[in-house]
């Protein structure tokens, strides 16, 4: 609600300016998603190929991070992702987050696919105005070969070995997985 209040007043005090700013803000983080997105699903898609579900899981211990830090590199932003069930706590929702993926999970109960999902807002954080926009990752069928309820053993070994602390398993094909989070400055 405190979110909710902040960008209202701004949006008030500012009008146009504002709107502007967060439509432009908007496309560049959709741009950001869809070049991380990409990336990272041809290197599962790779991974795969080359070594299963097992080789797969390295891609997101290693390649995934890196392709975070270039795009959030090329783009002047940050991002990431973000779950309810983390798989690598590293990855756990911070307050704005985690409301956001709450209010994701209250739109797929009220109907809405989580493919659509999307929100953003500017807020204050630590005395800094910070746009904040998310994209729900839904849960597709070759998803769930790591993060589905029914796991190869040779996965959740690996699983066990890379993440302990693993909480991303359960999900059915459609769930909300969790969601792709970027954060800027302004």
């Amino acid at each position: 609600m405190k979110y909710l209040v902040s960008i209202t007043l701004m949006a008030m005090l500012a009008g146009p300016a504002i709107a502007e700013q967060s439509t432009e803000h908007v496309e560049q983080s959709r741009a950001a998603v869809q070049q991380f997105f990409g990336q990272l699903k041809g290197e599962l898609q790779a991974g795969m190929k080359a070594g299963g579900p097992v080789n797969a899981i390295e891609v997101c211990s290693d390649k995934a991070p890196a392709i975070a830090r270039d795009v959030s590199k090329d783009k002047g932003l940050q991002i990431g992702r973000t779950s309810l069930k983390p798989r690598n706590p590293g990855n756990a929702p911070d307050q704005w987050e985690e409301a956001v993926l709450r209010e994701f999970e209250q739109r797929k109960a009220d109907g809405e696919h989580p493919k659509k999902m999307e929100k953003h807002a500017i807020v204050e954080q630590n005395g800094q105005q910070v746009f904040r926009y998310m994209k729900a990752i839904p849960t597709g069928e070759l998803c769930l070969k790591c993060h589905g309820t029914q796991l190869d053993p040779a996965v959740s070994a690996r699983l066990e070995k890379l993440y302990p602390e693993d909480r991303a398993t359960g999900y059915s094909q459609g769930d909300l997985r969790g969601a792709f989070t970027i954060s800027k400055n302004l």
